[in-house]
């Protein structure tokens, strides 16, 4: 398995691969991961002759007083699972070699990235949204995959590449979740103690939601099943960011359950570890 940190080695040699016909699927990532980054690299093979995985912490969605200096970085071992799992290359790029010290372009989506996490992490997604741009100018892949438990981000990519016409097919992977319900994510590495505990309390809320509207005695207007929704959150100690639910296409508050649901939610656990989810209701 090859290993690149040059944006002008990676590209050369994805050209090379369509050359011969290839097609090349990309599975980006910050690293430290974990069985559902994993999970993303079976689900590009599923579409692809190659995968890349990317590794970068990127400093441009991160915002002040985040995690950024403290984000895990495991490059070592995150090679060793990626090998592991089959896939055939990996970028991981410096901070330089992607921002190099004339960098000043930013793209910016608007109405996606609005609410939710961008209404309480402003520049995030613009930071997503321009690296994410990068790495698909230098790896030139055919697919790009992403989970669906950044629901919002995977939204904003697949609008991105539509609006800038941009010749690859996004693919959305279903959120993997440990065997008590938590959804994985590298920032559970955070967890010390009982927090660990208290973090279920996202996914047990979201159970909670999902029973309301299969119970037709319930209506289905949404205020009652946010009410119950974050009632769970808060009482196991954890700090609501928000709970709503939202048009998976548009995310659009709704006021009434319909097909196209879907129940997220974000909470800080322990003051200092914020986690999401999601789920689509019917």
């Amino acid at each position: 398995m090859k290993i690149f940190t040059s944006p002008e080695q990676m590209g050369e040699w994805s050209n090379a691969r369509h050359r011969e016909g290839k097609t090349i699927a990309l599975v980006p990532t910050m690293g430290c991961l974990h069985d559902g980054h994993l999970s993303l690299i079976d689900k590009a093979k599923e579409y692809a002759d190659l995968v890349i995985v990317s590794i970068f912490v990127n400093p441009m969605q991160f915002g002040p007083g985040e995690d950024l200096d403290a984000y895990p970085r495991q490059l070592e071992i995150d090679c060793s699972l990626i090998k592991s799992r089959g896939a055939d290359l990996i970028f991981a790029p410096a901070e330089t070699d992607i921002y190099d010290s004339s960098f000043q372009t930013c793209i910016s989506i608007t109405k996606l990235a609005s609410g939710l996490c961008g209404a309480n992490r402003p520049g995030h997604f613009d930071g997503v949204a321009t690296v994410v741009t990068k790495l698909f100018n230098i790896t030139r892949p055919d697919f790009a995959v992403f989970g669906q438990k950044d629901f919002q981000q995977l939204a904003i990519i697949t609008q991105l590449v539509k609006d800038l016409n941009i010749p690859l097919q996004v693919i959305g992977s279903p959120i993997v979740r440990e065997t008590d319900g938590l959804a994985m994510s590298s920032r559970n590495k955070y967890l010390v103690g009982e927090e660990r505990q208290t973090a279920l309390c996202l996914s047990q809320s979201i159970a909670r939601a999902k029973e309301l509207v299969r119970d037709l005695a319930v209506p289905q207007d949404v205020t009652e099943i946010i009410v119950e929704v974050k009632t769970i959150i808060a009482a196991s100690g954890a700090t609501v960011e928000y709970a709503e639910i939202v048009d998976r296409k548009t995310l659009v508050s709704q006021q009434q359950i319909d097909s196209n649901s879907i129940i997220v939610v974000a909470a800080k656990i322990g003051g200092h570890v914020r986690l999401i989810d999601n789920s689509i209701l019917q």
